[in-house]
């Protein structure tokens, strides 16, 4: 049998933990340029409404799994299911999937680490639009240089881990967490205060709903959606396990609320650090790598003490990045701990080694596996490892979710309603049970469909 379950030491350690889970890259450069593609503060009305209506019920069924089995989503819905049922199917490859994101969140990570290390060393000052372009280049060009930031990031997350769960994962999470507030505001204010910061205020808190439609009304409803539902990490159990480290003093709804208000809360300080400075230097916000670690440096190069804010920016990027690697990997480790019944330290050496020979691949894709492109021109491994969680697990685990927590041959409703209800807060509506078991797996679904649609009906028109 599995040793004692270990326990977070306060409720505030688990709002933190499970924020910091949710608050990743997507918050911080992902939401800002789609809110800019459709239509700045009317998208973010709509985007709002579709996390209360969307993301939020699936968090709740991955706490309450969580928190009702007391294990590890790998074992999770096996503990839960019916007799006779095969829900546990699901659970090691969800665990899967959080190895694949680890494999290419892992360099990415060590992207920011990178610059957070160029800022602070100067080697980026002075250098002109096109030189700070061919300095992120030069580290994609080189595995040796990428290998060393993502151990760098690997080791970090998971030595966190390897402290404990009270003593490491939560005590520095926290600080991480306070750490990242406190410097997003820094940044905020330093931004909405640059000369000609207004016309970006103005398109990105002023709802404009002719941008919005010409950017064409339902492709922003699924932009909206999509968003709300990637950014909250639902579908892999990278929730239900806190939700296992949890007492029942609390009722699962008013906390998932309070997660997704700080999940929100870091999106929308995202955009006012980026949009405002942006604007003010005549640049538009783009998508992808280009816009944190191209465009940005060139506007701290014309800020005055812009190395100071470029330190700042990388340490806050730094901090939102380590804390999903954090989450994510005591998902990992607790699987090991609760399956295989390792050692906690056992578990982290093994998964050390492991996860930085499963992250080379990604490294290896920008430079010797570069012809590889397995989702058309410009993919590369990490397109595809993306595909394989964002576009394909996150959705079907979320579903998988909603109807085990909602369905008689799963765990059931009067169970899930039982478990999200037990403790103070606020409960989870009754009224929506129609709503939770027919309504949102069909908006699931078509999310899903989506996006692939997205990804191969380009592809398709060729």
């Amino acid at each position: 049998m599995a040793q004692q379950r270990e326990r977070l030491a306060s409720r505030i350690g688990f709002i933190f933990l499970s924020a910091g889970c949710a608050i990743g890259l997507g918050n911080v450069w992902r939401f800002p340029f789609i809110t800019g593609q459709h239509g700045g503060g009317a998208f973010v009305l709509i985007y709002i409404l579709f996390l209360l209506i969307f993301g939020l019920p699936i968090m709740v069924m991955e706490f309450a799994i969580g928190r009702a089995s007391q294990q590890n989503i790998g074992i999770a819905l096996k503990t839960l299911q019916p007799k006779g049922t095969k829900w546990h199917i699901y659970g090691p490859i969800a665990i899967i999937g959080n190895y694949v994101l680890m494999m290419f969140y892992t360099t990415v990570s060590g992207w920011l680490l990178a610059y957070f290390w160029k800022m602070a060393t100067g080697s980026l000052t002075g250098l002109d639009p096109g030189q700070v372009g061919a300095s992120f280049g030069a580290m994609l060009d080189s595995p040796g240089h990428m290998t060393f930031w993502m151990v760098l990031a690997t080791v970090l997350g998971l030595g966190i881990v390897g402290l404990g769960l009270q003593k490491g994962v939560e005590k520095i999470t926290m600080y991480m967490m306070s750490a990242l507030f406190a410097v997003m505001l820094v940044l905020v204010i330093k931004s909405v205060t640059l000369p000609g910061a207004s016309e970006g205020l103005k398109f990105y808190l002023l709802p404009n709903f002719k941008r919005l439609f010409e950017s064409g009304f339902w492709n922003t409803v699924y932009a909206a959606m999509g968003q709300a539902f990637f950014t909250l990490s639902l579908g892999i159990g990278s929730m239900a396990i806190f939700g296992s480290y949890i007492g029942k003093e609390r009722s699962l709804t008013g906390e998932s609320i309070s997660i997704v208000g700080l999940d929100t809360l870091v999106a929308l300080m995202s955009g006012l650090i980026i949009f405002p400075a942006a604007l003010a230097f005549g640049v538009k916000p783009d998508a992808g790598p280009s816009l944190i670690f191209i465009t940005l440096p060139n506007i701290f190069n014309s800020m005055g003490g812009g190395r100071l804010w470029g330190v700042l920016f990388f340490a806050f990027m730094s901090f939102a990045a380590l804390s999903t690697l954090v989450a994510v990997f005591e998902n990992i480790v607790s699987y090991w701990i609760d399956v295989k019944n390792f050692s906690r330290k056992k578990a982290v050496i093994v998964n050390i080694v492991a996860i930085i020979i499963l992250s080379m691949p990604v490294i290896l894709g920008f430079n010797k596996w570069s012809s590889f492109q397995p989702l058309g021109p410009g993919s590369g491994v990490l397109d595809l490892e993306d595909f394989f969680v964002s576009t394909t697990l996150l959705p079907l685990g979320s579903l998988i979710f909603l109807l085990f927590a909602t369905t008689k041959k799963g765990w059931g409703w009067d169970n899930f309603i039982k478990e999200a209800d037990t403790g103070e807060g606020i409960k989870f509506p009754k009224w929506s049970k129609f709503y939770v078991k027919y309504v949102l797996p069909v908006l699931v679904i078509f999310v899903f469909i989506m996006g692939y649609i997205d990804i191969f009906g380009p592809m398709l028109k060729k």
